[in-house]
């Protein structure tokens, strides 16, 4: 599995569980969905994700959009 690949599973994972929380308990939750999706959104135009930083520095390798 690459970085690309890991970045973008935990960014699903974290938008459906905040999707869920927001259902279930309070909505304040939405503000995380917005927060990874313009996270994503700026990354697409940036090539720069925290995440994808972090994952290069333990040695995983990268795929095609962070290099």
């Amino acid at each position: 599995m690459n970085i690309d690949r890991i970045v973008f599973a935990v960014a699903g994972v974290f938008i459906t569980c905040s999707v869920l929380l927001s259902i279930y308990h309070n909505q304040n939750w939405l503000w995380f969905t917005g927060f990874v999706g313009l996270n994503m959104f700026q990354a697409a135009f940036t090539g720069f994700c925290p995440l994808a930083k972090i994952l290069n520095a333990a040695g995983i390798k990268p795929g095609h959009a962070f290099q």
